[in-house]
């Protein structure tokens, strides 16, 4: 297994490849004629998969007129995303970290709901879950190109809608929150919401049914905290340290 550093920036640099090669309009294989490499690496360079050498990203980077540094770079602040089912703890640790390094906490979905005039309930139920991604997605554009640091509570779905998961990938620091399946559903359960639960003889299959499909693609994130492994001062501390780890906070 490789460096979690290193995979972190071979990650970054091909999420900016694909982002920059679709804002030219040019395929992967005109890429790969440009920068004299194959279509197969290009492919897998975008998907985070390629270790490329110094030499070949600087042909990448030429043919895609930018910068190496453009491509490699994380800089201090941005956006830290944190990724989870409901329940994780992403507003309580995320209220938290924002209030430590003085900077706002946003929850997306408030968001959202601000700019459809709903509640996350009336959208579904009225205009359903494509018209929700739209939103999510046009929600999530706005907030970054104010260029603002902020702490961001994604929804958990937020996985599986491509253009949102794209844009928090390639823009954002970001961490998965992970947890038990019991966890998740206590959690939300004590604050009240008896929701996951009604109607739903099989509430807990379904949950688990749905963690282990998104999974795979909270574990693209930069960093991983189990929120199950010990107390919330500890998973706090941990999250401290990881943010710095990821060269987002100041060491």
């Amino acid at each position: 297994m490789g460096h979690p550093e290193a995979e972190q920036i071979i990650r970054r640099v091909g999420t900016r490849v694909r982002l920059r090669r679709h804002d030219l309009g040019i395929t992967a294989k005109e890429l790969a004629n440009r920068s004299g490499l194959s279509p197969r690496f290009i492919s897998q360079l975008e998907s985070g998969a390629a270790n490329i050498a110094i030499g070949r990203l600087a042909s990448v980077a030429l043919s895609l007129e930018v910068s190496v540094a453009s491509l490699v770079e994380s800089e201090p602040g941005g956006v830290l995303a944190l990724l989870g089912l409901r329940g994780a703890g992403k507003t309580t640790l995320g209220r938290r970290l924002a209030q430590a390094q003085d900077i706002s906490f946003v929850e997306l979905d408030e968001r959202v709901e601000e700019k459809a005039g709903l509640s996350l309930s009336e959208i579904f139920s009225l205009h359903g879950e494509d018209y929700y991604r739209r939103l999510e997605a046009d929600c999530l554009r706005e907030l970054l190109e104010n260029q603002e640091a902020v702490v961001l509570a994604l929804s958990g779905g937020v996985v599986q809608n491509a253009s949102a998961f794209t844009m928090v990938r390639s823009s954002c620091t970001t961490i998965w929150l992970k947890a038990t399946t019991a966890d998740h559903m206590g959690r939300v359960l004590a604050q009240g919401d008896s929701r996951p639960m009604a109607n739903r003889e099989n509430a807990m299959d379904e949950l688990r049914s749905i963690l282990a499909a998104r999974e795979p693609l909270y574990a693209q994130a930069d960093g991983v905290i189990d929120t199950s492994a010990a107390d919330e001062e500890a998973v706090f501390a941990e999250l401290l340290r990881t943010t710095r780890d990821l060269g987002w906070a100041e060491s």
